[in-house]
């Protein structure tokens, strides 16, 4: 066992490496609280601790609740859970933006130990139906925006449909759910499960185009003990709790009595930047795609953010420029790539050393290890590219009703197969090369590729379509397509484009990186559409054609 030395990282470290295993390991898990209690114990007893400091702030609904406040909230919607029979093993759906009582709703879930499941806003119908019925929420939460959406999509299911904010006339509102009188003697329920029964789903797009229903534990491991964090925090997430990084910050926020700063609108890094100078917001963190849109603001250069602590981003690529860029800004210290997978529970790498190690997404946490295999499943030694795979310690109950997926993503030795390329080098750190699998990110929205493939292949002028991600450092993965048309017909590439647009409504899955003719699609020795040797072409072509 070799250990690794720390670098001039400020957190103190127990990096490992094991040379007859080819394992690296961040250390022993830890935790702060008697390993039997739930998240919802947790989170209970700490916001009785400190109930009148500040727990949270609406920039755009111009609210101000203490942990008071939300502990009476998150109890008289866990009451009304209880009334209307919701049990362990029930589900509540969750489609919503950053509003005012989101956070209740989430910890009310914890206290029942009655799971949420949870969309993204910008779902269409049928992903929605899908996925709810696979977990048959009894109840489900939404904005009044997606009210007629969900109502349809749920049409099925019978399910009540509470609105957290722009109301439909005659909806049940969250503020009817609030005035619930709290349950006499209230306390969380006990899991019949302990830590290993599933606190929240998310929704990952695992190892095909589909996306699925991913179980998050009530593990100890969602608690960001590797971080020195106290009550003096001020923290900034515009991610909601369909995303990991939402829940382990919502988490995060109760168990340490931190202050968020939220807003139930879209990313807009000039808003960041004052909301920073006006709330000494000292942790922040963002996707690597608004990491892009903040290094482009004017109002990033000329703000005042010296109150700045820790400076997170993560979830997909970022380039040296933009990191450069915010760390000309901020203590170098602060500003720390963040890598994890969904299912992984937890964060898995943080990067606390850039100067030494720029580009890596660092070291695996304490309670995460980390091996590259190679395509026998081989554990490779430093500086080896294979396939990244993490093992956490934990049960993972898995897809949830996909055991088929749930064993392409985790092994039978219980490691999870990111489908991620990458190696790690002699010091411990991990780099990341690409993506193993088709997997696309736009804005931080996972889609697939053949989704928007099967859909062109409806034309009828079109015999083969191939469709794959062109990188741009604020969106993520534009999508782009190079298509084939039967001979003697007539197509343009805007009519690809305009034919996506009419057929798909969700923006992140449209050709934003546009479409190109082309007499053949290039193939890999499997006669299967090689997309890395397409998507060369496609970029050689356009850029041929722009000069």
């Amino acid at each position: 066992m070799v250990v690794l030395q720390a670098g001039k990282s400020p957190f103190k470290t127990e990096n490992t490496y094991d040379e007859k295993l080819k394992i690296w390991s961040g250390g022993e898990k830890r935790s702060l609280f008697s390993p039997d209690l739930s998240i919802g114990e947790i989170t209970f007893q700490q916001m009785e601790r400190n109930p009148k400091l500040t727990a949270q702030i609406s920039v755009t609904e111009n609210t101000v609740l203490t942990w008071q406040d939300i502990h009476t909230n998150s109890m008289k919607v866990a009451t009304y859970m209880r009334k209307l029979g919701l049990q362990q093993g029930d589900f509540v759906g969750i489609i919503g933006r950053l509003t005012t009582h989101l956070t209740a709703l989430a910890y009310a879930c914890f206290f029942n130990g009655t799971p949420y499941h949870a969309l993204h806003t910008q779902y269409e119908e049928s992903a929605i139906e899908r996925l709810f019925a696979i977990t048959k929420p009894r109840l489900i939460f939404c904005d009044g925006d997606e009210f007629e959406k969900v109502q349809a999509a749920t049409k099925e299911l019978q399910v009540q449909i509470v609105t957290m904010r722009n109301h439909p006339t005659g909806s049940l509102s969250i503020q009817d759910i609030l005035n619930t009188p709290v349950e006499s003697n209230f306390r969380p329920v006990r899991l019949k499960d302990g830590t290993d029964q599933i606190l929240a789903i998310l929704s990952s797009s695992g190892t095909s185009g589909l996306p699925k229903p991913v179980t998050v534990s009530n593990s100890h491991q969602i608690i960001g003990s590797f971080l020195p964090v106290d009550s003096s925090i001020v923290q900034y997430n515009p991610n909601t709790l369909d995303w990991a990084s939402g829940i382990i910050m919502t988490v995060n926020a109760a168990v340490f009595s931190l202050t968020s700063i939220i807003e139930d609108c879209d990313f807009e890094p000039a808003t960041l930047c004052g909301l920073i100078e006006k709330y000494k917001i000292s942790m922040v963190f963002v996707s690597s795609s608004q990491l892009a849109m903040l290094s482009n603001c004017s109002e990033f250069y000329s703000a005042d953010l010296s109150s700045v602590k820790y400076f997170f981003y993560g979830g997909s690529n970022c380039s040296l420029e933009t990191q450069n860029k915010i760390r000309s800004r901020l203590s170098n210290e602060c500003v720390n790539f963040s890598y994890t997978i969904t299912e992984l529970n937890s964060t898995g790498c943080l990067n606390f050393n850039f100067d030494e190690k720029p580009n890596s997404v660092g070291r695996p946490v304490r309670g995460i290890k980390i091996k590259i295999v190679n395509e026998l499943g081989e554990a490779q030694g430093p500086n080896v590219v294979g396939e990244v795979c993490f093992n956490n310690g934990q049960k993972w109950s898995g897809y949830y009703k996909n055991p088929e997926e749930t064993k392409k993503m985790q092994d039978s030795e219980n490691w999870f197969h990111t489908g991620d390329l990458g190696y790690m080098d002699e010091d411990g750190y991990l780099f990341l090369i690409d993506r193993l699998k088709d997997m696309l990110k736009y804005q931080t929205i996972m889609y697939y590729p053949s989704e928007i493939e099967s859909v062109i292949a409806e034309m009828p002028n079109v015999v083969e379509a191939c469709v794959f991600g062109i990188w741009d450092p604020v969106n993520g993965d534009k999508a782009a397509a190079s298509v084939v048309k039967k001979p003697g017909t007539q197509l343009e590439a805007q009519d690809v484009v305009e034919f996506v647009r009419k057929r798909i409504h969700a923006k992140f899955k449209q050709l934003n990186g546009g479409a190109l003719i082309v007499d053949q699609i290039i193939q890999s020795g499997n006669r299967k559409a090689n997309r890395a040797a397409t998507k060369a072409e496609f970029l050689r072509i356009m850029q041929k054609n722009s000069i």
